[in-house]
């Protein structure tokens, strides 16, 4: 069985003007939303053999605030900068290209892609997948290239103001 677990990075500001889209920090909020989600996944008991992240400082700083409750060795966190503003082949390209002796994965990113690739999972579609968002699928599979055609045994999802 394989699950993926997509997080969309949390609420950042634009305040900077200075800064690049991919240097753009958390905001207070942002980070209080993401401990949230961290601290969902912690009480699920999710255990992460793989954390793989965007580039963009947001979604880093997203990815570690989740890996440090689900303890989670933030050094162990791979960056991928085919993630950000990548369309869904290139993130499907991530996915299948994980190796198959990890089985529960999470990934952060950005929209629109990862809403377009939840929608492609969920059962119930959602118009967007809000910051610090998260989506869960399981597949009856052991090959990550081959959960496009695998059985979900699960999917949901979560927005950090339901918690």
């Amino acid at each position: 069985m394989k699950t993926l677990y997509l997080i969309r990075h949390a609420k950042s500001s634009w305040d900077f003007t200075q800064l690049t889209d991919e240097e753009r920090p958390l905001i207070e909020k942002g980070i209080k939303r993401a401990k949230k989600i961290g601290k969902y996944l912690k009480e699920k008991n999710i255990k992460a053999d793989l954390i793989i992240s965007s580039h963009a400082i947001r979604a880093i700083h997203t990815a570690q605030i989740i890996a440090k409750k689900i303890n989670y060795p933030e050094e162990n966190i791979i960056i991928d900068k085919k993630i950000y503003a990548s369309g869904i082949d290139n993130l499907f390209d991530t996915i299948f290209g994980i190796p198959n002796d990890f089985n529960c994965v999470i990934l952060f990113g950005h929209n629109p892609t990862f809403t377009n690739i939840a929608n492609y999972f969920l059962d119930i579609k959602i118009d967007n997948l809000p910051t610090s968002g998260l989506i869960c699928v399981k597949f009856e599979t052991d090959e990550w290239n081959e959960i496009i055609h695998a059985k979900k045994l699960e999917n949901y999802v979560i927005f950090p103001k339901e918690l």
